[in-house]
């Protein structure tokens, strides 16, 4: 970075700013240094800071809704981007935001969204309380003076990465042009300290393992971000053990003794396997009840080792919960395990596991075309797409009852390319404009965009944003004319279906 003037830096590659050094000069430039992308909503509260990022000629993607600047950002970090980096006005901009904010601070993205907010003077008459409304999601909201633009939002940044969770930078309306003044340091930001496992700890950990029949390996976000997927790979092999992995790890483990996603997208054959594990090493993985299949994804005798640094959260289904960062304790936890015998593994006993990974892509259980009703199954439409799509390809998907489908029978280049905007909050219409995102982050590749056709027209502005984003892209719709998670619990108890169907 160079400096240009008093209180302002350049990012490499971008032009000067020719404007006075003003708070919303300040943010923009220091945006510009820490991101690689913005996507955002002109309006009063933001003008002159996407001003500025646009005369730069900063990466920046306007949305078409305010709700898809937030998804949007966080399907590009989703689909290995980087960090997610969003901005829109105050008032209707900001509250817009919010079913997407509430699935990114559940589904723990590291997000800057830089908004307008009420003037410092005062609120008027039609201002909202956006901090409150940002604590009520567990969001911190950072507030920009005259003495503390650059720094505060480096902070954020800084937050935002530490945490894994979505920080709302404000500017407030009255002092978008105000000129800096003298810089007032902040306090630094306390030091996460590393967390280690006890030897007792990891001799646990090893003579359970060591003493498991039959071992299996589940992989979660966490270990993606951590790196520990090799390492995983390692212990798993010198047990003979079987692996799975959370949707947003998919492909973790490069082994065809992965039984792939965990939970309501692990397919039958699949699933009657992993119910036969007796210990299951959770690493990386939050365990939550889609996860697990509401508990019945594992037998109730199946024991659960859960690593990583997290608090105990009291899940029923962990036996032993051990808070440890998770690339040294698998790295203290390697030498502790011995290695098995191959012809005595689990994997000698499962040879059909390692067999189905090097068949033809047809899915084992091989879905009829037809439904009763003389409709396309879904599931055979999906499987069908799994050699029609381009291999090389990432898939976007909306939420809704047509999504359980995809994940069991897409498979992906790598575990940054299963993205699914809306699973942590069981929201939908959110597709539309997170596929955007995973176009700019991944250029290189087909984004496939998946959604049905409640949750595809409740987005459908933002369809023009994925049209001016997208080289090369490929919509699906899975359109049952219907609400089908309303059709399917509901209807089928008697209520009334009227509301229900599109």
């Amino acid at each position: 970075m160079t400096s240009s003037s008093p209180g302002l830096l350049t990012a490499p590659g971008t032009a000067p700013l020719s404007t006075p050094a003003t708070i919303s000069g300040a943010i923009a430039e220091t945006v510009m240094a820490r991101a690689g992308h913005v996507f955002g909503l002109m309006g009063n509260g933001n003008a002159h800071l996407v001003s500025h990022l646009t005369e730069s000629c900063f990466p920046y993607t306007s949305a078409r809704h305010e709700v898809a600047t937030v998804a949007m950002a966080d399907a590009f970090h989703r689909a290995g981007g980087g960090i997610a980096a969003a901005t829109t006005t105050y008032g209707a901009g900001f509250t817009n935001t919010y079913t997407a904010l509430a699935e990114a601070a559940l589904a723990r993205i590291p997000l800057v969204l830089i908004t307008g907010d009420a003037p410092a003077a005062g609120p008027r008459a039609f201002d909202v309380d956006q901090t409150m409304a940002a604590q009520a999601l567990r969001i911190t909201t950072l507030t920009a003076t005259p003495h503390n633009a650059a720094a505060l939002t480096h902070r954020a940044f800084d937050l935002a990465l530490q945490t894994f969770r979505p920080v709302i930078l404000a500017i407030p309306y009255d002092l978008a042009t105000a000129p800096l003044a003298e810089q007032r340091p902040l306090e630094p930001l306390p030091d996460k300290s590393a967390r280690t496992a006890s030897s007792e700890d990891l001799d646990l950990v090893a003579a359970l393992l060591a003493g498991a029949k039959r071992p299996l390996i589940l992989g979660g976000r966490g270990a993606l971000l951590a790196g520990a997927g090799p390492a995983l790979t390692a212990i798993g092999d010198r047990l003979g053990a079987l692996f799975m992995t959370s949707v947003m790890a998919a492909n973790l483990f490069e082994s065809p003794w992965d039984l792939g996603i965990a939970g309501g997208f692990t397919r039958e054959h699949r699933h009657r396997i992993a119910k036969q594990a007796d210990l299951v090493l959770a690493a990386g993985a939050s365990l939550n009840p889609f996860q697990l299949r509401y508990g019945t994804l594992f037998s109730d005798d199946t024991r659960i080792i859960r690593i990583d640094n997290d608090p105990d959260d009291g899940n029923p289904h962990v036996a032993e919960h051990i808070r440890a960062d998770l690339l040294p304790f698998l790295a203290d936890l390697t030498p502790r395990i011995p290695a098995t015998k191959p012809g005595k593994t689990w994997r000698a006993k499962a040879p059909e596991v390692a067999a189905d990974f090097f068949r033809s892509p047809a899915p084992i259980e091989n879905p009829a075309e037809f439904g009763p009703d003389g409709r396309l199954n879904p599931r055979a439409v999906i499987a069908a797409l799994e050699t029609i799509l381009p291999a090389d390809r990432t898939i976007a998907m909306d939420g809704g009852h047509f999504m359980g489908w995809a994940p069991m029978y897409l498979t992906v280049p790598d575990p940054h390319a299963m993205v699914l905007v809306g699973s942590a909050y069981q929201s939908i219409g959110l597709g539309f404009g997170s596929a955007p995102g995973v176009s700019v982050a991944r250029p290189d590749r087909t984004t496939v965009f998946i959604t049905g056709d409640g949750g595809g027209l409740m987005g459908l502005a933002d369809f023009e944003t994925f049209l001016r984003t997208t080289k090369r892209g490929i919509v699906i719709v899975l359109n049952d004319s219907a609400y089908g998670a309303e059709l399917h619990q509901y209807a089928s108890k008697g209520l009334h279906d009227q509301a229900m169907l599109i």
